[in-house]
C-alpha cells in the first residue's frame, strides 16, 4: 500500500530539520537491503578496530553507523563524527551527549572539502556521503582518509553507483524504482525526489570509486556488498 513520504522536497535536496527527523526511516525505505548493509559494515569494520585508535564516521548524520562501534568498543577507542548539516550534527550530539561530555565521542560540524579531523584511525566509515561531495574534491578527501589511517587499518565506503554503461544503468534504476514502490513510494514521489537530488547527489561507477581508493594508496580494495545501484567496499592500508 502507498504511504506518504515524510519529506516532500520543493526544490533542491537539503539535509535540513525535516530530512533529519525522517532520515533513518527514509534510508531504510530508499536503500535496498539496507539492514543487511548496516550489519555487514559493522561486522566487517569490527575486524579492523585497534585499541587506542580513532573510529571515524564521515557524514555521520544521526550516528546510526557510529553507534554500534561505540557500544562494542567503548573506552578502548576514540570516536569522531564529521557532519556538515547543522540539524544532523545537533541530533548526533544529542544521541551521544553522555559520551561527548566524557570526551569519548566528538561530533564535528565541518565541511570535508576544507576540513579533516586530526585523528589516527584504524577504521573510517563513509556511508552514502562522498556521493554528495562535488567530484573534484573526492580524491583529496579519500587521500586524507588514507593519510590518517594506521597500518592495518581500513576505510569502508558505501555509495550509490552508476551502471557500467547506459543500458545497464537504466535496468538497475528501473528495478530500484520498482523496489521503492514496494516500500510505499508513489511514482510522483520518486520523480520529485529524483529531481530534487539532481546535481546534489552525483554517483559514479563502481570502477571509478575503486580507482579513487587505489589512487589514494589503499593496496587492498574489494566490494563486500552490492545490491542493484548501491555498493560497499573495504579498503585496507
Amino acid at each position: 500500500c502507498e504511504v506518504r513520504d515524510e519529506v516532500e522536497p520543493a526544490g533542491k535536496w537539503a539535509f535540513d530539520s525535516q530530512v533529519t527527523d525522517a532520515f533513518d526511516d527514509m534510508f531504510s525505505r530508499s536503500i535496498p537491503e539496507y539492514e543487511s548493509m548496516r550489519r555487514l559494515v559493522f561486522n566487517v569494520g569490527c575486524g579492523f578496530v585497534q585499541n587506542q585508535t580513532d573510529v571515524v564516521d564521515l557524514g555521520c548524520a544521526r550516528g546510526e553507523a557510529l553507534a554500534p562501534f561505540v557500544d562494542k568498543f567503548g573506552a578502548y577507542n576514540r570516536y569522531t563524527g564529521v557532519e556538515i548539516s547543522d540539524p544532523m550534527a545537533q541530533a548526533c550530539r544529542e544521541r551521544f551527549k553522555a559520551y561527548e561530555h566524557s570526551g569519548l565521542v566528538k561530533i564535528r560540524q565541518e565541511d570535508l572539502r576544507t576540513f579533516y579531523p586530526p585523528v589516527t584511525s584504524s577504521l573510517t566509515l563513509s556511508i552514502m556521503t562522498i556521493q554528495f561531495v562535488p567530484i573534484e574534491y573526492r580524491q583529496r578527501i579519500i587521500q586524507n582518509v588514507f593519510r590518517s589511517t594506521c597500518s592495518g587499518g581500513a576505510f569502508i565506503l558505501a555509495e550509490k553507483v552508476l551502471g557500467r554503461d547506459d543500458r545497464t544503468n537504466v535496468t538497475l534504476v528501473e528495478e530500484y524504482h520498482r523496489l521503492k514502490k514496494e516500500h510505499g513510494y508513489s511514482q510522483e514521489q520518486i520523480e520529485r525526489k529524483s529531481l530534487s537530488l539532481e546535481g546534489v547527489l552525483v554517483p559514479v561507477t563502481a570502477a571509478w570509486n575503486e580507482d579513487l581508493l587505489r589512487t589514494a594508496g589503499f593496496s587492498h580494495v574489494d566490494c563486500f556488498w552490492r545490491v542493484l545501484n548501491f555498493a560497499a567496499w573495504v579498503a585496507i592500508k
